[in-house]
């Protein structure tokens, strides 16, 4: 361990400030290194954006999250979580692609070096016509020399770039869009061409099994939460659930926060929240810049979770085009279902469905996986509910690249984390533990220096 024992009582605890994978991953890593650390979550639970609830004896979460195997860092932290053996990861990619027609697509990485890898999956991709497979393969490999660094591509939307480079509106919808909405939280219209630029040169178009698909096998809420809470304190963190942090607070030997009324002194302190609580709590003189990340502004995920009596699919999970429907997932081991089966329609930029009632939304989509599954004709649907993340991402389009913040601010100790900060990712479960580990490794120079005076 490079810093001091956690029972130490000569060094204040860094406080943590939001439980999410952000706040998880900073107080791990401090904890880990032999800090002292005191996580605080407003909620009763740890898991931020990523969690799960009951319902009927079905245990559901709040969402579909997914990651890739080029997720080193999200990896990495269910490694250190004891998750590695909880998910399920693709030997090779391979997507089954839907359509309400009857048609049906594959995109199945072959064993070649990248970026050849899917070249031939482009080729063969029976929804597009045989020119636009070929104008796709193009697209793939000048979208491959493009640099996500590049502050142009920052200011430039993904749609007008690629109608420029020859994809038409049907390969866009058909192909592009597959990847890109689900990826960014937005319609590619609309989409920063810098992220989505970073997603396909680096999931896509980078090593060939950097896109392999990995997915829960049980609930979010015991994946993250529950074992980041066993993991921090088994290392003598401190985890203080429904404890909200209402201030950051300049302090003789570092910032403090304020809870629940009360000041706490701390040696370091990481707020690691959504972009608008953290413009509340960190001062202007900390980080001038904080009333800009308003302008980074929210994307909502939609979620319609379908329980049959009896299974309709055999697939794992599936994408789909033409429909509103645009990923479907088989929950059932997961949500402990025993009998049936239960299933997740995913919906990103879903800002036309975030406020549509539940009744109406079960005349939309029941038909629709009926269209698109047809054993699901037969089958009787014994629950449908919504879950609705009004603020799942920030809108990632032209300009927002520039108005993400770094983790340091101007006040020494003072640190910031989360998928809406500058990581160089968009905003993901990996970008939210690189947040947290970028902010660790500051936050432990910072004492280190202290420490050495």
């Amino acid at each position: 361990m490079n810093g001091p024992m956690n029972g130490s009582a000569s060094v204040p605890p860094v406080a943590v400030v939001g439980g999410g994978l952000a706040g998880i991953t900073a107080a791990l890593a401090l904890a880990e290194a032999g800090w002292p650390v005191t996580l605080y979550e407003a909620r009763p639970r740890l898991g931020g954006a990523t969690h799960s609830f009951a319902r009927g004896g079905l245990t559901a979460d709040n969402g579909q999250h997914v990651f890739l195997r080029c997720c080193t860092a999200y990896r990495g932290l269910l490694d250190r979580l004891g998750g590695t053996g909880r998910v399920r990861l693709q030997e090779r990619f391979d997507v089954r692609v839907l359509t309400p027609h009857g048609g049906r697509g594959r995109l199945r990485r072959a064993a070649l070096p990248g970026p050849f890898h899917l070249l031939p999956a482009l080729a063969g991709y029976r929804l597009l016509s045989p020119a636009d497979r070929l104008r796709a393969v193009r697209g793939a490999l000048a979208l491959r020399g493009l640099d996500p660094a590049e502050p142009a591509l920052d200011q430039a939307a993904l749609g007008g770039w690629l109608a420029e480079n020859g994809q038409r509106e049907a390969a866009r919808h058909a192909l592009w869009d597959l990847f890109a909405v689900a990826a960014l939280n937005i319609p590619s219209d609309e989409a920063a061409l810098g992220p989505a630029a970073m997603v396909f040169r680096t999931a896509l178009l980078g090593r060939a099994d950097a896109a392999d698909i990995g997915v829960p096998s049980v609930p979010l809420g015991e994946l993250h939460g529950g074992a980041a809470l066993s993991a921090i304190t088994r290392l003598g963190g401190e985890v203080r659930l429904a404890a909200k942090v209402d201030r950051v607070l300049p302090g003789l030997s570092g910032p403090s926060i304020v809870v629940g009324g009360a000041r706490v002194g701390a040696s370091a302190v990481v707020v690691a929240t959504p972009h608008g609580q953290a413009a509340r709590l960190v001062p202007a003189e900390a980080a001038p810049d904080r009333d800009a990340w308003a302008g980074l502004g929210a994307s909502p995920i939609v979620n319609v979770h379908v329980v049959y009596d009896r299974p309709v699919t055999r697939l794992p999970f599936a994408a789909v085009v033409g429909s509103p429907v645009q990923w479907i997932f088989d929950r059932t081991a997961s949500g402990g279902l025993t009998r049936g089966q239960y299933l997740t329609v995913s919906v990103s930029a879903a800002r036309h469905w975030i406020d549509v009632p539940t009744a109406v939304m079960r005349e939309v989509f029941l038909p629709e996986l009926e269209r698109l599954l047809p054993a699901a004709r037969a089958a009787r649907v014994l629950d449908l509910f919504i879950t609705r993340e009004r603020r799942a991402t920030f809108r990632q389009v032209p300009g927002s690249g520039g108005l993400r913040p770094g983790a340091a601010t101007r006040w020494p100790g003072l640190f910031l984390a989360g998928a809406w900060t500058d990581t160089g990712w968009p905003d993901t479960m990996e970008g939210a533990v690189r947040s947290g580990l970028q902010a660790a490794r500051l936050a432990r120079r910072h004492l280190e220096r202290e420490r050495a005076r």
